[in-house]
């Protein structure tokens, strides 16, 4: 190789030979973005991905340069214009908040400084830190409780039921593993607790057996007599019951447990106390709402979403834990390529890989920040609360058309209801929803969810949208109304 081309590949960077076309094709995605959040109304909420595009987005990896502006223009034609559609007002899937302007570039910015936020001594650290007493301060934490910024409510659960198991073990259980257990270890929640920590007592080596599924009343929460049940046999079969994971809305219906019995429960016990307020925990900022959460500040370990009822942009959850030290002991490992300092980057009082399974940490917290910081907490306490009023003004809709109904209780957001005109069997009026949902989505009207209640398929209208209106919400019962019509006589 000659010293010329040696030159010419030590020059060579992924940096842009030409800054200010970069520059001028950044201001152009700026504007193109905030256009399409600022016209989202007037699109389909969904549609699908033609067979052209889908055939495009399965080619073999490119081996030369594209150049930024057809990899710009690959996306405006290919990406941009088939959503999932949660940004759209009439979105109300799963639970899915739609982001916001600023918290998009937000990304940006955080992308741009790109730091790894396992540990060192950067602002980025103090950024996460500051957002995480926010958090506290919201739920009602102490400030000296620990916590970690996650992906989501998944990950937050498997950190905070990682403590759990850890601390009520009985042994070193890092050192030993979960087969030196003298006893099988049992964990407590409904059986409408969300999927996720079924995983996580699966991951944890405790198996899904070790999860005892409670049964819940009539309003969807845990019946606090089966529990107790479940607890006093165990001990008299030999099994060890570590914790309780109550429910600050549930996924299906917005139920909240018992969360001020459940803590009496785990203090009694002796058990940690883990709540999964994966979106209903942040109903406790809302004075109108808080006393369906009392309880939650009394709890072991809290796992909610900031990306779910704070609408930022994905990814964004939060695991708070009252202990530091056992949260701490539950994760840190420093061997020494990763030793702290006193001085220099490698310093800084907390280091967050030794809270959590991730070394490598992107960012989330800047737009976290930045959020709190362009809305204020009395701006999501109204948006919160408006999101409730909806929910309630939907039900009230449903209750007054004959033709829809109301299929489970509106404690928080999340409405369960379907369309029934009377005269069909069970199996039948099902596959009708199923079917109304189908074509809510394929027209772009609305993007409902689903759900089996009692065995009954139902829409599922779960509302974390800042900006959906009420007149968005007249239209989603008039328009399963009419759908359900022209399905009927369509037979």
């Amino acid at each position: 190789m000659s010293a010329d081309e040696l030159e010419r590949i030590d020059q060579e960077t992924l940096d842009p030979q030409d800054w200010d076309g970069l520059r001028q094709l950044g201001y152009r995605m700026v504007d193109d973005m905030l256009s399409y959040l600022e016209t989202v109304r007037e699109r389909p909420v969904w549609q699908p991905v033609p067979p052209e595009v889908k055939d495009r987005l399965n080619q073999p990896a490119p081996q030369n340069p594209q150049g930024a502006e057809q990899a710009y223009e690959d996306f405006i034609s290919d990406v941009l214009p088939y959503p999932m559609g949660n940004s759209n007002p009439r979105f109300w899937a799963w639970v899915m908040g739609g982001g916001t302007p600023f918290g998009a570039m937000a990304e940006m910015m955080a992308a741009t400084i790109n730091p790894n936020m396992g540990g060192g001594d950067h602002g980025g650290n103090y950024v996460e830190r500051q957002v995480l007493d926010w958090c506290k301060e919201m739920l009602g934490f102490p400030l000296e409780a620990s916590g970690l910024l996650t992906s989501g409510g998944s990950m937050a659960n498997l950190v905070g039921l990682t403590v759990a198991r850890n601390s009520r073990a009985g042994f070193d259980i890092r050192s030993e593993g979960v087969a030196a257990s003298p006893r099988p270890m049992t964990i407590y929640s409904s059986v409408e607790t969300h999927s996720s920590n079924q995983k996580a007592a699966e991951l944890l080596g405790l198996g899904n057996n070790a999860l005892r599924k409670i049964p819940v009343n009539d309003a969807y929460q845990v019946d606090i007599n089966s529990l107790r049940e479940a607890i006093r046999r165990d001990k008299a079969d030999g099994f060890q019951p570590i914790c309780i994971i109550g429910n600050a809305g549930t996924v299906n219906t917005g139920a909240v447990d018992d969360l001020q019995t459940l803590a009496d429960i785990c203090q009694e016990e002796g058990m940690w106390f883990h709540v999964d307020g994966a979106f209903g925990a942040l109903a406790a900022i809302v004075p109108e709402l808080r006393h369906l959460t009392a309880g939650m500040d009394r709890a072991d370990s809290v796992a909610f979403d900031l990306h779910k009822w704070l609408y930022m942009p994905f990814e964004a959850g939060c695991i708070l834990v009252r202990s530091e030290s056992a949260h701490r002991l539950a994760f840190s490992l420093t061997p020494s390529y990763l030793a702290h300092a006193e001085r220099g980057v490698a310093a800084g009082e907390r280091w967050f890989s030794d809270y959590g399974v991730q070394l490598t940490r992107g960012f989330r917290a800047l737009k976290a920040w930045l959020s709190f910081k362009e809305h204020g907490i009395d701006r999501y306490r109204r948006m919160i609360h408006k999101n409730v009023l909806q929910a309630r003004y939907l039900a009230g809709l449903i209750d007054r058309a004959p033709e829809l109904e109301l299929m489970a209780p509106v404690p928080l957001n999340i409405v369960c209801f379907r369309y029934n005109p009377g005269g069909m069997d069970k199996a039948a009026l099902s596959r009708l929803n199923e079917e109304i949902m189908l074509e809510l989505h394929e027209r772009g009207l609305a993007v409902p969810s689903y759900t089996t209640l009692n065995g009954d398929f139902v829409l599922r209208v779960a509302n974390v949208n800042h900006r959906s209106q009420r007149s968005d919400f007249d239209f989603l019962a008039q328009s399963v109304i009419s759908l359900g019509r022209e399905l009927s006589a369509a037979g």
